[in-house]
């Protein structure tokens, strides 16, 4: 049988391919300027200017700079997520999560001085770091489905906002880690998962409480008749 030509490209088709290398520009350009200077003194005219795009690709493409962070840590992730290594599925869950965790760690490797620029910058703004937190939590919420561990419900964004505070200072001493094996990290994250599963399992032992808690109680049958029953019936 004779092989079936290629679809030819369409103009639709150029033009989302030449999108998606803009959007890598933009997040790539604005990673290498908080690499230089803090979050609050970066521009919107900076940011075009430095990818080699105008305003208005910019705009077409983010709303804001911490839009583009926001992209640039959904990149992070679904590079961590498309590297899922089958060996561990029979691991527990804490050494599971160990793994992802460390893969995050690699993924972010390129990106130290500018994340060592984003915290300082949190550090000074209250409001910056609220909305930080909110998207590491959406990104652990990640890191533990990669893991295998519940992410459903109001138990599994707990899990998520416990995850991400107690991946906070792990960060924080790989920033300082030069080590090429990262051995003060490792045992940072392994402390840190260590406290986070004796706070699962309170948090576990507290959500079966509560449940039984707010569970309706079962409807009684009254024994005795009412008395206007009763009168009725007289």
């Amino acid at each position: 049988m004779a092989r079936k030509p290629g679809r030819k490209k369409t103009a639709l088709d150029s033009g989302a391919a030449d999108m998606k290398t803009v959007r890598e520009r933009i997040i790539h350009a604005f990673m290498r300027l908080l690499a230089e200077k803090p979050l609050e003194g970066i521009g919107l005219d900076e940011i075009a200017s430095r990818a080699e795009i105008t305003l208005a690709d910019l705009r077409a493409n983010f709303s804001s700079s911490f839009a583009i962070l926001a992209a640039h840590v959904k990149e992070i992730d679904r590079t961590v997520l498309g590297a899922s290594d089958d060996e561990i599925a029979e691991e527990p869950p804490r050494e599971r999560l160990f793994d992802v965790l460390m893969r995050r760690l690699e993924a972010l490797e390129p990106h130290k001085a500018a994340i060592r620029s984003l915290l300082a910058s949190a550090a000074r703004n209250p409001p910056l770091a609220l909305a930080l937190n909110s998207v590491a939590v959406r990104s652990q919420q990640w890191m533990l489905a990669a893991a295998g561990i519940s992410t459903a419900g109001p138990r599994g964004l707990l899990r998520a906002q416990g995850l991400a505070l107690l991946f906070a200072p792990v960060l924080r001493t790989w920033l300082g880690d030069d080590d090429p094996g990262h051995a003060r990290t490792m045992a940072a994250l392994d402390r840190a998962l260590g406290r986070g599963q004796s706070w699962s399992t309170l948090l576990d032992g507290l959500c079966s409480v509560s449940e039984r808690l707010c569970r309706p109680a079962p409807r009684r049958r009254n024994s005795e008749p009412d008395e206007g029953v009763a009168r009725r019936s007289e």
